[in-house]
């Protein structure tokens, strides 16, 4: 049976909202009743587009009669001031990744969704619908790997070289961790996926690439998982676009292009220097872009938790508070003593 659209106001509606608003259309299960956003001109199109009202004051778009939801495409800085509004306002929230910028934001989140009961969604990769991740766990589930000792995930491109003296993207208190925390935690997310929570992280950074920014140019951290198997993720904000995870085991390492869907599996053999062989990739399940936004929504109609669910975008985002720690204190650093500091 058909069930009744998603009642949704929606905040940030240009750039990445505009994205968002495009995959909510796409999957079919929502209506936006109100678009909020600071920048006339912006919101006067997606008014139009939408066909909702524009509101300038976020405040005011959660009085809007007959909305059920929020969906929050701004900066991170602002996620959880907007989330926690919403909450307490009675309406579930969507938010773009990464959840929030600190931790003390991630336990006020934790609080509040516990007072008001509302279903989180966050804008992470829906895992269970990527193929090229599916494909990576049934080598590792049915032994082609043998046993996985390793892996190595880079995830860089150059955009941190054009950043200005103002840009928020270079301020520490608004982007902790640089690239790691806009773009390296979507790998962290695919990366506990596959291999479950991580315990706690050692990293090395370096900041002095963009003179214009205070973030780090780049970053390379080294995970230890809760099952004990150890990977690196480097992430560098000034070189040429790189995103590729390779896994490592007794039997044969897996190479991914994860940005040209590209594969290549290596036999392990005796004393041989081994040949990759191409792999046949999957093609990206129908409704992969939006999957996100349809297990929210389903989660809503029906009960359940959504994938990615808050404590998903929370997992995703403590590693990358714990290496700035280990990175200024030199050390290996637990993810729950992270946890622990709001």
């Amino acid at each position: 049976m058909k069930q009744e659209l998603l009642r949704v106001g929606m905040i940030g509606v240009s750039n990445f909202g505009s994205y968002r608003r495009e995959k909510m259309r796409a999957s079919g299960r929502f209506k936006v009743l109100a678009v909020c956003d600071r920048n006339e001109q912006a919101l006067a199109a997606a008014a139009r587009e939408e066909g909702a009202p524009p509101y300038r004051d976020f405040a005011e778009m959660l009085q809007h009669r007959e909305l059920e939801a929020v969906v929050i495409s701004t900066g991170a800085d602002t996620h959880a001031r907007f989330a926690v509004a919403a909450m307490r306002a009675g309406l579930h929230v969507f938010v773009e990744k990464p959840l929030c910028a600190t931790v003390a934001e991630i336990q006020e989140l934790r609080r509040v969704q516990r007072e008001t009961k509302r279903v989180i969604g966050v804008g992470h990769n829906h895992c269970p619908s990527d193929t090229l991740l599916e494909l990576a766990r049934e080598f590792i589930s049915t032994g082609r790997l043998g046993t996985v000792v390793t892996y190595e995930e880079n995830s860089s491109h150059s955009g941190g070289l054009e950043i200005l003296p103002g840009d928020w993207r270079g301020m520490a208190d608004r982007n902790p961790g640089g690239i790691l925390f806009h773009c390296g935690v979507h790998s962290l997310h695919a990366l506990s996926y596959l291999f479950g929570p991580i315990k706690s992280v050692q990293a090395m950074m370096r900041y002095d690439a963009n003179p214009n920014t205070q973030t780090a140019d780049v970053a390379n951290v080294l995970l230890r998982h809760e099952s004990g198997l150890i990977g690196t993720l480097n992430c560098y904000h000034v070189t040429a676009y790189c995103h590729e995870l390779r896994l490592f085991g007794t039997k044969g390492n897996f190479y991914f292009d994860t940005h040209l869907r590209r594969g290549w599996f290596q036999q392990r053999k005796w004393n041989e220097a081994e040949e990759r062989e191409p792999l046949e990739i999957p093609s990206p399940k129908p409704g992969h872009d939006h999957a996100n936004l349809v297990s929210w929504f389903e989660a809503i109609r029906n009960g359940g938790k959504p994938h990615p669910s808050l404590e998903e975008g929370i997992c995703a985002l403590l590693p990358v508070f714990a290496a700035e720690t280990a990175d200024k204190q030199h050390r290996e650093v637990n993810v729950r003593e992270i946890d622990q500091e709001g």
